[in-house]
């Protein structure tokens, strides 16, 4: 929504809200379509500008870096789509990646502008992925998340834990650690917890079925690590990587999201959905 301010033109306002983006690239942006209304519309860049107008524009990244791996649909009706992420593909735009994105490239293929993800997963993270498609129904999916309504199972490859007795659970306080984006386990009244299994015992790693009760980030990640079997290929748990900012494609994390299982709120018939990766 724009702001109070007195600008002539919709670019004047918009070059005083992000002095970081030139004159000449929102221009570029105004003839591109990429500045629209509410409904999606292109606006000109000489339209008049109106404090509480809703705006859409699409942020651009010089250079993004393509992730050369694809997204599978598995399901897509008039309310809900669900799809199998790979690996290293963001769900939303973030930092460096905005057109390699889940939802930008689902946005391109289906031109549903209406497409927003009930959920996330971490970028490093592969699996299934659900998106409303209508926002007249967004929010009764977007309660079964909240209320915690939805069955979620993952699995892992992660070093052997032969000294604990499974089913186990992992129950703890998690607290934005250091640098930002990462979480810690702190003293306190638990907020997280994970229920572990192990589907395999592997020689060379053990197959875990991780099932989140709570949804705090990078909480399988945390707690696996906190066990001291932090999941293979993890780059930040439980220390940070050096190269960590370079992808390195042949070493993905081994952390799958592999079912989710929900009443549907429509429907009221249960419904579930499987990835079709492997780790």
């Amino acid at each position: 929504q724009l702001p109070p301010g007195d600008w002539p033109t919709l670019i004047d306002g918009l070059c005083a809200r992000f002095p970081a983006v030139t004159r000449e690239q929102w221009r570029d942006r105004f003839a591109r379509g990429r500045v629209q209304d509410r409904d999606g519309k292109p606006l000109e860049a000489v339209h008049p500008y109106r404090v509480g107008m809703e705006l859409r524009y699409f942020r651009e990244v010089p250079g993004e870096a393509p992730i050369p791996f694809r997204e599978t649909v598995l399901h897509a009706d008039a309310d809900l789509v669900v799809v199998d992420k790979p690996h290293f593909l963001p769900v939303v735009p973030a930092g460096r990646y905005v057109a390699e994105t889940l939802l930008a490239r689902l946005r391109r293929a289906t031109g549903n502008a209406d497409l927003v993800p009930l959920h996330r997963i971490d970028r490093a993270t592969a699996g299934l992925v659900l998106l409303s498609a209508r926002r007249e129904t967004r929010a009764r999916y977007q309660a079964l998340f909240r209320e915690r309504a939805i069955d979620k199972a993952y699995e892992a490859l992660a070093p052997a834990l032969p000294e604990l007795e499974f089913p186990c659970a992992r129950r703890s306080r998690l607290v934005r650690g250091e640098p930002f984006f990462r979480m810690r386990e702190a003293d306190g009244e638990a907020n997280s917890e994970t229920l572990i299994d192990v589907i395999e015992r592997r020689t060379d790693a053990w197959h875990y079925r991780l099932r989140p009760v709570t949804g705090r980030k990078h909480q399988l990640r945390v707690h696996m690590a906190a066990l001291g079997a932090p999941i293979l290929n993890d780059d930040v748990y439980p220390t940070l990587s050096e190269t960590m900012v370079i992808d390195d494609f042949s070493r993905p994390l081994k952390l799958l999201a592999r079912g989710l299982s929900f009443v549907d709120p429509l429907s009221g018939r249960r419904r579930g959905f499987t990835s079709m990766r492997t780790l």
